[in-house]
């Protein structure tokens, strides 16, 4: 079976093959840090043996539970916001039918998602769309008090309890939080949820291979054993060696530093393919949020090809030289979808006639490829041979191991996320929470 693959030969007009091999020391001693656990934040290092540490019964539950929910719910509704919704909603997007919101005769119920933003207009709608159909609530929070997910699960849950009374409501909410303390776990405990425990030694964004990931997936009917799988698989690739060109973990953590280096501070997750979106949105906070620190790290933003290209796409090609790109590849769609001959030709797409759109899409990545190194931009390409769970399993793992080594390679902590921090004590104040007095004070005269 074939694993991720990536190609990092579109890169050598940029870099000299020195710029990366100097890397190999550091990188090397980084493995190490991880596995002895001897680095910056490894009091959340949980993550690295989650695809180990699952038991067979560990995710029976969780299927359980999945299969449970389906036979109440039409629709479950998941709360939580960051690393407790991005992972699952990546993954649920990048396996789900395009239109599957639209499909009649659904075998699993539609995953939908709040607490991600505090829009009313947004809670109005979820509200009036769950008005006629059965659901059921996942909720996940270590806390059970961060803003955004408390204020969903507040609405929702009364609006279940004065739909199916207490008692009701109780068979119809699962909580997902810490396995001892906060809020979440004194509410499900009082109230007799079924629960499941994030590990304290796993950070949000960090968490898809948790039931914080794992039960939306399972809900929405997705195979969370080839899922973890995947996962397993990448560790032990990752765990063999730490050379740069034997491990696709060690290269890309490499590469984008050396890029760095050379003033590319800009990383465009690049993708063809509709479902992976999501997958982009993940990522761009598995790295944000880990590397972005004392006043360092690459941004890491995203585009979906060919789309984009008729917007960013003059900006990627001419703008400023700060940017590289790394096009998250596919090397097979599980359709075949044929362009049709047309007698008139009006469009003088006669010329495609009989080919696969794959292979039109494949060219246009291929053509813009070539355009984009010639404009100046470096490319990385990671390589998958589809689009399913076992396969999603290994990017994941992947991009969680490589994001753990490069932000070693930058000197910071890539497991904690001290300035998110700002803009909730700000909000606390302006909206007159206990105890932020003082600095409600200094705000108001800012503003």
């Amino acid at each position: 079976m074939e694993n991720l693959k990536i190609n990092i030969s579109k890169t050598s007009n940029f870099l000299l093959q020195s710029d990366i091999n100097k890397y190999q020391t550091a990188v090397a001693n980084h493995h190490e840090a991880l596995a002895k656990k001897t680095g910056a934040g490894n009091d959340f290092l949980g993550w690295l043996t989650l695809p180990e540490d699952l038991t067979p019964q560990m995710l029976q539950d969780i299927q359980d539970t999945a299969n449970e929910l389906k036979t109440k719910a039409e629709v479950v509704v998941v709360i939580g916001i960051g690393g407790s919704y991005l992972g699952s909603k990546a993954v649920i997007d990048a396996l789900s039918h395009h239109f599957s919101h639209l499909q009649k005769d659904k075998a699993n119920p539609l995953v939908v998602f709040a607490g991600q933003n505090i829009c009313a207009d947004y809670h109005a709608d979820l509200l009036e769309m769950l008005k006629d159909r059965e659901y059921a609530i996942i909720v996940i929070s270590k806390s059970g008090t961060t803003t955004e997910p408390a204020i969903a699960f507040r609405l929702l849950k009364q609006d279940l309890e004065l739909r199916y009374g207490r008692e009701g409501a109780r068979g119809r909410i699962i909580a997902i939080t810490d396995p001892v303390g906060g809020a979440l776990r004194k509410m499900a405990t009082n109230e007799g949820y079924k629960t499941f425990s994030i590990p304290s030694d796993v950070g949000g964004r960090y968490s898809v291979l948790t039931a914080v990931g794992l039960l939306p997936i399972a809900v929405a009917g997705f195979d969370i054993k080839s899922l973890v799988e995947g996962a397993k698989v990448m560790k032990k690739i990752s765990d063999k060696t730490a050379s740069l060109y034997d491990n696709p973990v060690s290269i890309y953590a490499a590469v984008r530093n050396a890029l760095y280096k050379r003033g590319r501070n800009i990383e465009i997750l690049v993708s063809y393919h509709p479902r992976l979106q999501y997958i982009a949105e993940w990522w761009k906070q598995l790295y944000g949020e880990s590397e972005g620190k004392g006043n360092q790290g690459i941004f890491p933003a995203s585009v979906g090809f060919t789309c984009d290209l008729h917007s960013m796409g003059q900006w990627i090609q001419d703008g400023e030289r700060t940017i590289f790109e790394t096009v998250l590849t596919v090397k097979d769609t599980k359709h075949r979808v044929e362009i049709p001959l047309d007698k008139d030709n009006l469009d003088k797409m006669n010329y495609l006639a009989g080919r696969s759109l794959q292979e039109v899409n494949q060219m246009a990545e291929k053509g813009t490829l070539l355009a984009h190194i010639e404009g100046g931009v470096p490319n990385i390409a990671i390589e998958i041979p589809e689009i399913n769970e076992y396969y999603l399993g290994q990017l994941i793992y992947f991009f969680e191991k490589a994001c753990a080594i490069s932000g070693y390679i930058l000197g910071v902590n890539p497991f904690d996320q001290p300035g998110v921090e700002a803009y909730k004590n700000n909000m606390f104040a302006l909206l007159g929470k206990e105890g932020y007095e003082q600095l409600a004070e200094s705000l108001k005269a800012k503003l």
